[in-house]
């Protein structure tokens, strides 16, 4: 079973050069899939139609029990 997820890779932080400072943020999850094959799909759909803003918000899926 896999489970996908966003995230962002970004905080704000204005003493970072373009007030941007690496950080994965907190994983929401917004599916389940029985196969990686499945859950690989689900995340690039969302990356296709779901713009990354300034934070850089992606789906990402992982493998659960």
């Amino acid at each position: 079973m896999f489970r996908i997820f966003t995230r962002t890779w970004w905080q704000e932080n204005p003493e970072w050069p373009n007030g941007l400072e690496p950080q994965a943020g907190r994983k929401h999850t917004i599916g389940k899939a029985r196969s990686e094959e499945d859950a690989r799909a689900i995340a690039r759909q969302y990356n296709r139609t779901h713009k990354p803003g300034k934070l850089s918000r992606k789906a990402e899926y992982e493998e659960i029990e």
